[in-house]
Order: C-alpha cells, then structure tokens, then sequence
C-alpha cells in the first residue's frame, strides 16, 4: 500500500507537470512571436545567388521531361534583378540553357553551371550544350561551373573530373573562366584540382558542417575557413560558390533552422564579404519544395523568398519568426473549453481541482497540438502526408483527452484506477519505438514530431504518476518500454548531447515508459511471497 506522504508528493507533482506544460505552451507561442533586433545587412542587394527556379507544387528536376518556359525564366529574372546583380545556375537541362540570355536583358550575370553525374550520355549532353551556351553569351557568363560536388557524391573520380574541365576549358571563349564546385573539406582532399581551374569555388554551410556551427559564430566559422583555404592556395582566388542558412527544419547541434537565424546569418554574412571584398554565391533565391524527399524538412527552406517569390525577411530592422504566434495561444484556449466539456460529460467528481487541471491540460495540449500543425505546415508536401500526420494527430489528442478525464478525477480526489484501452498506449509505444528506430539509424534528415508525441507521452507519463496500474503491463509494452529509452539515447550521444531537442526525446520515451516499468516491478514483488509460499506448500 502506498504512504499517504508518497500520494501526498506524487499529486504534487503532477501538478507542477501541469503548470509547467502549460507555462512552456504560452511562452514558445509567445518568444516565437517576439520581434527580434538583429544588425542590419549592408545593403539589401545581394551580389549573387542560386537560382533554382522548382519550387511550385510537383516541380522537380528529377523528372526528365519537365522544361521550364522562357516566359517564366524571364519572369523569375526580371523580378530578381532588383535584388541581385548575379545568379548561378547548376544546370543545362529543364529549359535553363536560356538562362544566360534572359539574364542579359536585364544586365545580370550568370556562373553557369554544367551538371556532372555518373551517367556518360547524360554528361555529353550537358558539356555539348554548356559549351554552345558560353560561345553564344560571351559577356553575360562570369564563369563556368563544371560539376557541382562531384567527388563529395562520388559520381566522378578527379581524374575523369579534369578530363571534363579541361575540355570545356578549351572550348569556351578564353575570356569566360572556368572552375570547379565543392565543399571546402574535398578541396583539402583532393588539392590537385586546384591546378585544373582558374579560381576554386568552395562551398561553406556552416548548418552542414560535420561539427555544425549555431548561427551567431558561423561568420566566424567562414572567416576561419577561408583563411585556412588561402593558406592553403596561395596565389589562387577564391570564391564561395554556396553559403546560407535554413529558415526551417531539425536542429542540428546548436546550429536550429529558423527564419530569425536565417536572417542574422545572411546579414552577418554580407558585412563580411563587403569587408572584405570576397567573392560570393548565396543559396539560394526560392525555397525549394522538391529538396525535401532527399534532405528531409531543412532542404526546403534555403530561400531568400518563399515559394511565392516572397521575401521571407527583411534586411534590415527586427525580424519576427511567426508573426501569427497567437494562434498557438487560441488554440490553447480552444482546446482547454473542450477538454473541460469532456470532462463534464458523465464525471463522477466535484470540486475546482477537477475543473483546473482539465482547463490547464486542454491549454498545454492545444499549444502542442498547433505547434505540430506549424510543422506539419513546413514538412507536408503531398496529400498523404497531411493525411498521415493528420490521423497521428487527431489519435494523440483523442488519448489525451480520455487520460485527462481520468487525471482530472484523481485531482479531484475521486480515486478512479480505470484507465482507457491497453492497445491505446501500446498503439502510442509501438509509434514511439519505431520513431526512435528511424532516428538511431537514419536521422540526419528527420524531425521530431515534438508536438505529437508531448500529448500521449506526457499524459501517460502523469497517469502513471498518479495511479498503480491493477495488472501487470504486457509482454509487448514492457519490451517497448525497455528499448524506447535506449534508442532514444544514439540521437543523444550522436548531437554530442549538444541538441535540446534529443534531450526533450529523450525524456518523452521516459515519460511514457518509466510508469510501466515500475508497475513491472511492483507486480514482480507482489508476485514473490505468493510464489514462495506455493513452494513450501
């Protein structure tokens, strides 16, 4: 039986489990929703960036067949040359061969790009066209890019690579130079290339970085990279062919996507370069939809205007990360008024304890809920991911709110152990673990659904708190129990206990586990003298 002081400490727990899950609920909405002052840029005119122009619904360069209309390009161009004097391109194919002629209607330049991969035919194809392109827009192209990360991929050995530039090299007007594109670790691994182009384009994401750098020391971060390149190649000019920052996405380390943290770098950036008259690419002008499938939620959202050809910040004065951060708290609100009518309906307790810690358990799950329906927002492309995640979600919410029910009765004093189905938090659990399974072996490029998995995890985990479970948790829940947590740890150690948010992870699998495996226990203690007795008898 338990002490009366041990119930006494447990209630009040879980009402400070309460309180504090609704405070963090208002103040994410709210600090989210707070302009931020950050230096300004320069100047909003930016010397060059990537121009990618895929980013409506379905459009992808990995469909062969698909070819972006010159009136589009001329469109996409007219718009960016109040902005930048220079773009790059990556490619021949979809219709972007026409680039460097719209481009010069509007006196832009253009680093043309001619894309290498490890098919032949293919890489014919784009050299041939490249080729023709740079003959016939002499004065527009300011250099030729042939390959993009080709040796970080592995498509190309450097010495099929060479083989390929120097061919270009002699075809193109000699006035257009020429180079070579590649994060700045594999000009250090293959430093013969340097020899084969006329100024080394390095690419430095300090977001990608195996050691990821925080926003605020990532200018720091290039500075010491481009000192250690010049060192490196004396004599040869350098030019960072790709820099930027995500505006959404996993936090990697200490270095979060977000709109705020896109914004300082970007600023910090271009005071930089100006400082030191340093050559450079930004990635990129549109977020990029279609990047998604391959670098999870953070390849999307590279862009210095949305999908929309938006600016997704200015440059200068505050920026604000969600200037709709209310509806977090409406949502709350919402929520907290229908947690309370599920509580009414058919309740067997009385008293204001009841009433309050249904209001405050609706509140912390609407802000969660909503916070997972922004992420759904960045992360959901197609209709069956909304559907998936919808369903996910709405299943969360439906097992919070019948454990809130039950954690509101024993607020109330009213001592219910009933609880809902067995397969609800087995259903909850087997998610979890296979999530868990995902992100120890594949999580580079996967979020946590944070928001999803707070409303069954927190709710089961205060349950737990409150009440001794009649019977012994399943074979299958004490399994999951087990291993959830020990997964949970390999996002952990592999963030180098930097990230918060595999922290948070962490404490969700306990959360929900820690409450089976003491009702494990207890039951196994239980279990001892019956079994003992029916020894000696």
């Amino acid at each position: 039986m338990t002490s009366p002081s041990k119930n006494a400490a447990h209630y009040g727990l879980a009402w400070l489990a309460l309180i504090l899950a609704t405070l963090a609920g208002l103040a994410w909405w709210w600090q989210i929703g707070r302009p931020v002052d950050l230096p300004d840029a320069p100047s909003a005119r930016i010397a060059c960036v990537s121009y990618a122009p895929f980013r409506k619904p379905g459009e992808t360069p990995f469909n062969t067949h698909f070819v972006m209309t010159p009136e589009r390009i001329d469109e996409d161009l007219h718009a960016l040359s109040q902005r930048f004097d220079c773009v790059r391109t990556y490619s021949q194919g979809h219709g972007l061969a026409a680039v460097p002629a719209i481009a010069a209607r509007y006196h832009m330049q253009v680093l043309m790009g001619i894309w290498l991969g490890s098919e032949v035919k293919e890489n014919e194809k784009e050299i041939e066209l490249g080729i023709a392109t740079a003959k016939a827009n002499p004065k527009t192209i300011r250099g030729v890019i042939v390959g993009n990360e080709v040796l970080l991929r592995g498509d190309l050995s450097p010495r099929r690579l060479t083989e390929y530039i120097r061919r270009v090299r002699a075809a193109v007007p000699t006035t257009i130079p020429v180079t070579y594109a590649d994060v700045w670790q594999d000009w250090l691994r293959y430093p013969q290339m340097a020899s084969v182009v006329d100024f080394i384009t390095m690419h430095i994401l300090p977001y990608w970085e195996d050691n990821p750098v925080a926003a605020i020391d990532a200018v720091h971060h290039v500075e010491d990279v481009y000192a250690r390149m010049q060192h490196m190649f004396p004599g040869k000019q350098l030019m960072i062919g790709e820099t930027g920052w995500p505006s959404a996405g996993r936090l990697r380390r200490s270095a979060e996507p977000s709109l705020v943290d896109e914004a300082l770098y970007l600023r910090a950036f271009l005071r930089y370069a100006a400082d030191v008259h340093m050559p450079y690419n930004v990635i990129e002008t549109f977020d990029q939809p279609w990047k998604r499938a391959q670098e999870g939620t953070v390849g999307g959202y590279w862009g210095i205007f949305d999908t929309h050809a938006q600016p997704k910040f200015p440059m200068l004065g505050p920026v604000t990360e969600e200037p709709h951060w209310w509806l977090g708290w409406l949502a709350g609100a919402v929520c907290a008024v229908a947690f309370a009518m599920v509580g009414a309906w058919r309740r067997s307790w009385r008293g204001i304890r009841g009433w309050l810690a249904l209001l405050l358990a609706g509140f912390a799950a609407g802000t969660s809920a909503a916070w997972q329906l922004r992420q759904m927002m960045f992360a959901c492309e197609w209709w069956w991911q909304w559907l998936l995640s919808a369903v996910c979600l709405v299943g969360a919410l439906v097992i919070a709110t019948a454990l809130a029910r039950r954690i509101a009765g024993h607020m109330a004093d009213h001592h219910d152990h009933s609880e809902p189905a067995q397969w609800w938090r087995f259903g909850a659990l087997f998610a979890l673990v296979l999530y868990d399974i995902l992100l120890a072996f594949d999580g580079r490029y996967m979020d946590f659904p944070m928001g999803l998995f707070l409303l069954p995890c927190v709710a089961y985990g205060m349950f737990g708190l409150l009440t001794h479970e009649l019977s012994m948790p399943s074979a299958e829940q004490r399994f999951l129990a087990c291993i959830g947590p020990i997964l949970a740890i390999a996002p952990v150690v592999q963030e180098a206990g930097m990230n918060k948010v595999t922290w948070l992870w962490l404490g969700l699998n306990l959360a929900i586990a820690v409450p089976i495996l003491v009702a494990w226990r207890c039951h196994a203690v239980r279990l001892q003298p019956h079994e003992a007795q029916a020894a000696d008898q």
